[in-house]
């Protein structure tokens, strides 16, 4: 059974939108898309090789699919680690409405998440990996089949933008299993998803 990883890019105030480009997603009038380049060195470059390294398949979201497609076919170069990877191997996207998607490799996912999700994870050998789709892993993390979250924390603040954790997410723990800092400030870490919270007291003993 494959394991589910995400990968995901946020701001110091949760901020997931928009990362790579001004005109990515300017949903709710958002002006601040493209934050990730200034901030990008040889040492993000290389954990994001490391990461496209290791996925079997891709699952994404709608709008994240959809960013991805109209850029990454055109990347040909067959050293570029990041587009061989996204080109050649199966895609999956989340959708109620796409029908004929035209990225080569594509199949749709439409029917019940939680179902569909879980035997793509069953049949996929290795990594079935998320990148971007902030929503769509609110909802596997409410569903428990995120298995590991990487997260790339970057010095900004910028106010406003769809967060990352919303209010009404199900409390989840995790397990750190690595970390590093880049050159730039950008805070790497790996963790595996550890089930529900556990919670305690610093409270006093009554008979103190």
């Amino acid at each position: 059974m494959g394991k589910l990883v995400s990968t995901l890019f946020v701001t110091l105030d949760g901020v997931y939108q928009a990362p790579g480009g001004r005109e990515e997603d300017t949903r709710g009038g958002f002006e601040h898309g493209g934050w990730v380049f200034p901030l990008v060195d040889d040492d993000f470059g290389q954990f994001i090789s490391e990461v496209f390294a290791r996925p079997a398949a891709f699952l994404l979201g709608r709008r994240t699919y959809d960013i991805f497609a109209s850029y990454w076919p055109k990347v040909t170069d067959p050293d570029d680690p990041v587009a061989a990877k996204l080109n050649g191997l199966p895609k999956f996207v989340a959708s109620s409405t796409l029908t004929a998607p035209e990225w080569a490799g594509t199949g749709v996912i439409s029917g019940d998440l939680g179902k569909e999700v879980t035997a793509l994870k069953e049949r996929t050998d290795g990594e079935l990996q998320i990148h971007g789709s902030g929503a769509l892993v609110r909802s596997l993390l409410d569903l428990g089949l995120v298995d590991t979250l990487h997260l790339l924390t970057f010095p900004v603040v910028l106010g406003t933008g769809h967060r990352l954790f919303t209010e009404g997410i199900a409390p989840t723990a995790f397990e750190h299993t690595g970390g590093s800092i880049t050159s730039k400030g950008v805070a790497i870490n790996s963790y595996d998803v550890a089930g529900r919270p556990d919670y305690g007291t610093f409270e006093l003993p009554e008979n103190a």
